[in-house]
């Protein structure tokens, strides 16, 4: 989505359609006001008479406007300006860019930037706009004989009243962008079929971020004989029942003035498919199962927002992408594997496979010598009982790595919540065969996965999301969401800012 800033009066903007956002008072907001002065209060008559309710989300197109530069009027309903706070400005904006998407019309223009939003800045408001347009442009119907049309918008102009404001609208503009196309990068790659997006699909998409990067991205695939050599038993083994072979994806990006700054790790759970293996799932609802390699897929999306925003930071993407399916090489309920820490584990359950392939890629990651390392995944149902569908559950062996994580996640608005991960929990893991097993049974399920998971990464600043309750929605409105795309490329340029902090004080 191409977007510009401009400081006209909005009122004279000469655009195909202009979206003005009203509060259900009619206490009109200035860039609206001076739209409705030009236009012999249209605004005003139809908030009066009861034509246009401005209810949160509501939208009505106007499709002439006398006096106005626009072609088109597009009022968005903000609700009572008393509780006008993130979740409801967001809610406004995506009403008003899923109406602009279905107009014939290649641009538009918007004053969201002006609505007043407590401590969020025009930066922050700028960003929200373009990652809700490139949201609502998104598409995924490529396996539909006959396509939908696609949305004509490609540009959305910011208005901002204070010309000082600008050079924050475009800041922030240009990071909704980007963020935005990482996150529907993210959301195809979840809503492709397990037949397409296996293991070794996951690999070549690696290996074509690399080649397009001119030479930002340097990446390494491990194939299954590399994991073999290399000791990865317990990735190995969630893909033994598979005849889709296993990888280990290793993305790196040197962005640091320091080429030997220690790097911020992402791990991606990627399962491409998820039976249950041999304890095998029921089969209603199984087909989202292509979904449990959200956490891969994020780290993708994000992937493509760091090439875009290039970052001054070292980061090293990891995915350990493996399909899990039952036939008579799989992993049976008692077998004990060998991770490639060298711990054992007894596998009590194989549809706890997510945990097998993220302990190996934790390992994997030590060798990096990280700064902190972030593994995201789609790991219990047990997170949607505690926290439904609208946090990320957030667990960490460090509390300020899980502050940072917190604030990232508030400040992209894209947020967790913090579990404890006590010692307590880790006894619920013990095996009479094994060094541990790997489900600690009903109680605390979310929990003492993180405990499995802590085991693997006790030597450097580790946090653990689990996006179960966030990667995807169901029913009607079916499909991956991008989160935490948002929370993750935050962290990293919380980051970046943080060690800027730290060299200038140097």
């Amino acid at each position: 989505m191409e977007f510009s800033v401009q400081t006209a009066n909005p009122a004279k903007a000469e655009t195909a359609c202009l979206v003005l956002p009203v509060f259900k008072s009619g206490d009109l907001l200035p860039a609206v006001a001076k739209s409705d002065d030009a236009s012999e209060r249209l605004i005003g008559q139809l908030l009066d008479r009861g034509d246009f309710d401005a209810t949160l989300g509501n939208v009505q197109l106007v499709p002439f406007a006398p006096g106005l530069g626009a072609e088109r009027l597009l009022l968005v309903g903000l609700g009572e300006r008393a509780k006008c706070q993130e979740a409801a400005f967001i809610k406004a904006l995506d009403a008003a860019m899923t109406a602009l998407t279905k107009l014939s019309i290649d641009e538009a223009s918007t004053t969201f930037t002006d609505v007043p939003l407590g401590d969020r800045d025009t930066a922050w408001k700028a960003r929200k706009t373009l990652e809700a347009a490139e949201r609502a442009i998104y598409r995924f119907d490529q396996f539909k004989s006959s396509p939908a049309k696609a949305p004509s918008l490609t540009k959305l102009n910011l208005i901002v009243s204070d010309a000082d404001e600008a050079p924050l609208a475009k800041q922030g503009a240009a990071l909704g962008s980007a963020i935005g196309q990482g996150i529907n990068v993210t959301r195809t790659l979840g809503n492709l079929p397990s037949n397409v997006c296996t293991p070794r699909y996951l690999a070549e998409q690696a290996e074509q971020l690399g080649r397009n990067s001119q030479g930002a991205l340097e990446v390494e695939i491990l194939d299954e004989e590399a994991l073999e050599t290399l000791g990865a038993g317990s990735l190995l083994s969630v893909g033994r029942g598979s005849q889709e072979p296993t990888r280990l994806i290793v993305m790196k990006y040197q962005g640091a003035e320091n080429p030997k700054e220690a790097p911020h790790v992402l791990v991606g759970k990627g399962i491409t498919f998820d039976t249950g293996g041999i304890s095998l799932k029921p089969g209603e609802g199984m087909d989202e199962m292509k979904f449990d390699m959200g956490g891969a897929a994020s780290v993708f999306g994000t992937v493509n927002a760091v090439l875009a925003i290039k970052p001054k930071l070292n980061v090293v993407f990891i995915v350990a992408a493996a399909e899990n399916m039952p036939d008579g090489a799989a992993t049976k309920p008692g077998d004990i594997i060998k991770t490639l820490k060298g711990l054992t584990v007894e596998v009590l359950n194989t549809d706890a496979e997510g945990r097998l392939v993220l302990c190996d890629a934790l390992t994997y990651a030590e060798r990096f010598t990280p700064a902190s390392v972030v593994d995201i995944a789609t790991l219990t149902g047990a997170v949607i009982i505690g926290l439904g569908h609208h946090a990320t559950g957030l667990l960490s062996n460090d509390d300020d790595l899980a502050l940072d994580l917190l604030d990232a996640g508030e400040a992209a608005w894209d947020r967790a919540w913090h579990l404890p991960l006590w010692d307590e929990y880790q006894e619920q893991l013990d095996s009479n065969f094994a060094d541990l097993a790997n489900i600690g049974g009903k109680p605390a399920g979310t929990i003492t996965a993180a405990c499995f998971l802590s085991r693997f990464a006790d030597h450097f600043p580790w946090a653990h999301l689990d996006i179960a309750g966030t990667a995807w929605h169901s029913g009607k409105q079916k499909g991956a969401t991008g989160r935490p795309v948002g929370l993750l490329t935050q962290y990293l340029l919380d980051r970046e800012a943080e060690a800027q902090v730290e060299n200038s004080d140097d």
